[in-house]
């Protein structure tokens, strides 16, 4: 019920749909109850004819009237189909958008231990079972119950008997699937964990399809993978065994019907007490009689697929995000002036660990301030705290007087551009990439954006220029190519506070120089907070803020701190050092 109950939040937009389908059902079983009628009338008029014509006009309305039945059931079987798949991928559709939305409103944290092909099977394969249960499982159901009723009705009117010695096998069935119920469910459950898994594994390796060619690890990732796609064969098996079982249990069941028919309705035509026709007539329905229990049977497979995806979906959906407005939350002006205060802050992941504590940090507007210190201190995650990407633990942060959790996320992000090391670019053109940072932008304001970011250059000799497919990830440009499209994007996007993780290591000098000089027009104007890892690109910030044991040690100009004894003098010595040596300098 609780499947259910989930999917009807969906269903309930698709209410015409469902109606056409559940008219067209019932008037569908209706036309099938006529048929074995039509047959029984015809044996009745040729073992008592009214006379040579009169039999022959009946046979023909008779024939007429099967026509006309066999017509309006194709017809109705069209109405039946179509409008159930109307609202099952309806549904589907419904609930793959709502999950999406619902996973980008989760904040990072959420997705610090999930795999992506694993969100996917959730969001597609899982969510896909519903149309199973929408467009096939509830109407089959809800069609082979009518005929199921109405066939019993027909055959206790035929004789009352008969008909309950037919019925004899019902409840052995139904007894079946409650039994076969408790197995099934946990058995496509594990059947969608393994495809989840699966997915998962296969979305990772061909994401990293580089790295397993350069450690040559082909013949082992197969393997590895083979391993999850044996699994996923296994859970299916398991599945599919016990419905294996379950079928001809319930075959063999209906099949008692039959024979209880044969001995006793025989001994009844036998004896004369039960006419001919009528003994046709009763082979005909019993046959209708448990051709929908067969059919429940698998649509009872169904409804627990189904169940099993719906339960997927379902958890996903539970997932509250951690990052959220608050009631009244306040809408920041268009553009704020940009003054960043950290008040006494904290943060600590869920399993406890400390990562920031007694943070006091002031950000004037306009100011160029540099997070420095040895890696895995904190500083990503302290500039990360500013769009709220994490809401602080401890403390609070306040942007132009504004506490940043009682404004709303969406009029915070608006006012911050970010530009990180690692560059994710989405699978499309340059210019589609550029206008991620301001999708109303004109064509002129796109060629500006990048000729401020250096782009635009090597942007007009790509094949197609703006129009060029860039690759998934941007894999066919450089790693500065890829960087200065980045920085492209954030200048659209015009935004008064700029973050930056340091974009100009691994590339060449001269690389560096272009995206140094995109760096310094972006700058202009703007609180921007860097993350710096080579410090000889940050000698000029106002304010260098050194981190180290998840609290700030140190504080001033670069000229301030290399004039103490400080971290940030023996950081630059040692890089200054390894640079002299033509070693890549970092602040590891």
């Amino acid at each position: 019920m609780k499947t259910f109950r989930f999917v009807l939040v969906y269903a309930r937009k698709y209410v015409k749909p469902l109606v056409l389908t559940v008219v067209s059902m019932v008037l569908l079983v209706g036309a099938r109850l006529v048929i074995p009628w039509i047959i029984r009338a015809m044996i009745a008029e040729v073992q008592h004819p009214a006379g040579a014509q009169a039999g022959l006009d009946t046979m023909l309305r008779l024939a007429l009237l099967a026509l006309g039945t066999y017509l309006l059931r194709a017809v109705l079987q069209f109405i039946r189909s179509y409008m159930a798949h109307v609202a099952g991928w309806g549904v589907v559709a419904d609930c793959r958008r709502h999950v999406y939305e619902h996973l980008q409103q989760l904040s990072l944290r959420f997705y610090a231990d999930k795999q992506t092909g694993q969100l996917m099977s959730r969001v597609i394969n899982d969510s896909d079972k519903l149309e199973t249960l929408i467009a096939h499982a509830v109407p089959d159901t809800l069609v082979n119950s009518l005929t199921f009723l109405g066939v019993g009705a027909v055959l206790f009117s035929l004789d009352w008997r008969l008909a309950l010695l037919s019925m004899i096998p019902v409840p052995l069935v139904v007894f079946g699937m409650r039994g076969f119920a408790k197995y099934v469910l946990p058995a496509f459950r594990s059947r969608q964990k393994e495809l989840g898994e699966l997915n998962a594994t296969l979305n990772d390796n061909l994401s990293g399809i580089r790295e397993i060619k350069a450690f040559t690890r082909e013949e082992i990732e197969a393997v590895r993978v083979g391993e999850y796609i044996m699994h996923y064969r296994d859970s299916m098996l398991h599945a599919l065994r016990l419905m294996a079982t379950f079928h001809p249990f319930v075959q063999f069941a209906s099949s008692l019907g039959t024979i209880v028919l044969i001995y006793f309705g025989g001994q009844m035509a036998f004896q004369q007490t039960l006419p001919i026709e009528d003994l046709v007539a009763f082979f005909l329905y019993i046959e209708m009689l448990y051709q929908p229990v067969m059919e429940l049977s698998r649509a009872w497979e169904s409804v627990q697929e189904a169940a099993a995806g719906a339960e997927r979906v379902a958890e996903l959906l539970d997932q509250e995000p951690e990052v959220c407005d608050v009631p009244d939350a306040a809408e920041l002006p268009d553009r704020v002036q940009g003054k960043i205060v950290f008040h006494d802050v904290g943060f600590r992941y869920d399993r406890g660990d400390v990562v920031l504590e007694g943070i006091d940090l002031v950000i004037d507007s306009g100011a160029v301030v540099a997070l420095v210190g040895p890696t895995g201190v904190g500083k990503t995650t302290l500039a990360s705290l500013i769009p709220r990407f994490y809401d602080v633990s401890e403390g609070s942060i306040t942007l132009d007087g504004f506490d940043l959790r009682d404004v709303t996320v969406a009029s915070l992000r608006r006012q911050i551009s970010i530009v990180l090391q690692d560059v994710f670019l989405f699978h499309g053109t340059a210019r589609e990439n550029i206008l991620f940072g301001r999708h109303d932008a004109t064509e002129e304001d796109v060629i500006e954006a990048a000729k401020i970011a250096n782009a635009h250059e090597f942007i007009t000799r790509l094949p197609e220029g703006y129009d060029t497919l860039i690759g998934e990830r941007g894999v066919k440009l450089s790693g500065g190519q890829k960087q200065r499209l980045a920085i492209a994007r954030a200048v659209l996007k015009d935004a008064p506070i700029l973050i930056l993780d340091e974009a100009t290591s691994s590339v060449d000098t001269e690389t560096e120089m272009l995206i140094q000089q995109a760096l310094e027009r972006l700058m202009v104007g703007r609180t921007t907070v860097i993350i710096a890892h080579r410090l000889s690109t940050i000698r000029n910030a106002d304010v260098i803020v050194v981190l180290e044991g998840s609290r700030i040690t140190e504080m001033g100009t670069h000229d301030e701190l290399m004039s103490r004894n400080g971290l940030y003098r023996h950081l630059n010595e040692v890089q200054v050092h390894m640079e002299a040596q033509g070693k890549p300098a970092g602040t590891e």
